[in-house]
């Protein structure tokens, strides 16, 4: 058997002749790598990444069988996800400043909070879709804003 690459919990390793697998069925199988046996369940697959998780004895494993394609895509860059460049913030809605949780010159990453509008009773928080440097706030606190509004610019 030739030798393979793949990752186990995100670790690099590189596979050889001396483990098979036995299935008992789709789900429950039995492994044995250097003459011992480990008992394995599959919890989740997703086949379409080359990736399974496993619990073997009781522990649970990430799997991923590395291949070709997946050196093309890295060696192009596209193995990278995109990551939004913050522009402005505009209100979704119409509604009133409750609390602003950033300042000037702060970096933001994605799922920080900026600020809290409330409309219709609600409060709703607004997070940061993608990274940015505050460069300045146009808005206070119990300010009421139109749907469109400039909140906050980004360099």
């Amino acid at each position: 058997m030739a030798n393979s690459n793949w990752s186990v919990d995100g670790q690099e390793i590189v596979s050889g002749g001396n483990s098979r697998i036995t299935w008992d069925d789709h789900r429950f199988f039995t492994l044995v790598h250097n003459g011992v046996s480990f008992h394995g369940e599959v919890m989740k697959e997703d086949l379409e990444n080359n990736a399974v998780r496993l619990k073997i004895n009781h522990r649970v494993f990430e799997v991923k069988k590395h291949g070709p394609l997946d050196e093309l895509i890295a060696s192009m860059g596209l193995d990278k996800p995109k990551i939004r460049q913050l522009k402005e913030l505009i209100a979704p809605m119409p509604g009133r400043i409750v609390n602003i949780a950033v300042e000037i010159g702060q970096q933001l990453d994605i799922g920080d909070e900026i600020l809290s509008l409330e409309a219709m009773k609600m409060e709703n928080v607004l997070k940061a879709e993608g990274t940015g440097k505050v460069k300045s706030i146009s808005v206070i606190k119990d300010q009421v804003v139109e749907k469109g509004s400039v909140l906050i610019e980004f360099e």
